[in-house]
């Protein structure tokens, strides 16, 4: 790696005490727009935990937010002009430094992951204050980074198929975008559930799916899915980029075609004609909307101490390769995660 792809080196001291090193943005753009800083700490409310970050991860939504784009983001989020979330990252995992009066749930000294996206996002820095409900103890058997993969990914994986789903066990699912980040989770959880599991891949990435359980794969550079013949219970589409329409035909009837992420059209044909398709074909047509809870954290941490999902990390890059690492996400080629570690 050239120190070209590098963040240029922090101003100023970032050894005083109320300070910490963070990856900031100020305007919306590229990862150019990126740039490593030192920045004051978190002040920490009653209701607050402290967080020192050991590790972060990379999600779809970080370059959504560093983009601007879909331009409805800046409605939801803020900042029609320039963002208002100064500091990204959703995933986190670290150890509590410090508690509220208010908080009950953890003490300093442990060791924790959670979902930022409603506490303000803020996980590329050394330390980012959340609420107690966001969080839930890391899994033992984990290491931070591995840790800091799941929340976002994983909670969107089995949110979408225990509920949006309803998976059954000896039902069986399709993940379109197996090898991806939501799509690594989602056949190792629905394989926990009792299902029998098809993903679609590409052919170098067919050995890393195989390797997380599916019991079929597809590459589709050489074979389309919905012309073998098969047909489903539950559709997880990850990556959809291709006519809702065409899922129809492998869709069981009563089975339900589930949309995680993907382009913009797709979004849009479902909102346009999700409720249509539902009613005419008695198949359910669904958006996938992840929401954070602590409930849902302690069930991955079980799953996951009980070896039934193992983060699979394409690689690891340091805080200051932050931008490093969102391009190559963007470029759509990773395998499973990428963790940042401090």
């Amino acid at each position: 790696m050239t120190p070209s792809n590098l963040l240029p080196p922090i101003q100023g001291d970032d050894t005083k005490k109320d300070t910490m090193r963070a990856v900031v943005q100020t305007q919306y753009g590229s990862p150019d727009a990126l740039s490593l800083q030192t920045v004051d700490k978190p002040v920490l409310t009653d209701n607050g935990v402290l967080i020192r970050v050991h590790a972060a991860s990379v999600n779809a939504g970080d370059w959504h937010l560093m983009r601007g784009t879909p331009f409805f983001i800046r409605f939801i989020f803020g900042g029609l002009l320039k963002p208002k979330i100064k500091i990204l990252g959703v995933d986190v995992a670290g150890q509590v430094e410090a508690i509220g009066k208010a908080v009950t749930q953890f003490q300093p000294g442990d060791e924790v992951f959670g979902d930022l996206s409603e506490c303000g996002f803020g996980a590329f820095a050394e330390y980012v204050c959340a609420t107690q409900s966001a969080l839930a103890l890391k899994p033992s058997n984990c290491s931070f980074e591995e840790a800091a993969t799941i929340p976002g990914a994983a909670l969107a994986a089995l949110q979408g198929l225990r509920d949006v789903g309803q998976l059954q066990s000896g039902q069986k699912v399709l993940i379109v975008g197996a090898s991806g980040g939501v799509g690594s989770f989602a056949v190792q959880i629905a394989k926990a559930f009792g299902a029998v599991v098809t993903g679609t891949c590409s052919t170098q990435k067919m050995g890393m799916v195989r390797s997380l359980g599916a019991d079929h794969i597809i590459d589709y550079t050489q074979a389309d899915v919905t012309q073998n013949g098969q047909q489903y219970d539950l559709i997880l589409d990850v990556a959809a980029y291709r006519s809702i329409f065409d899922y129809m035909r492998i869709l069981r009837a009563q089975g339900t075609y589930a949309l995680v992420g993907g382009s913009i059209a797709r979004l849009f044909q479902v909102m346009i004609f999700g409720s249509w398709l539902s009613r005419l074909t008695g198949r359910k047509v669904k958006f996938v909307t992840a929401k954070p809870n602590q409930a849902d954290l302690a069930i991955l941490r079980e799953l996951t101490v009980a070896g039934k999902i193992t983060p699979f990390i394409d690689q690891c890059y340091d805080l200051s390769e932050v931008p490093v690492a969102i391009r190559r996400l963007e470029q759509r080629q990773v395998r499973g995660k990428i963790a940042i570690r401090m």
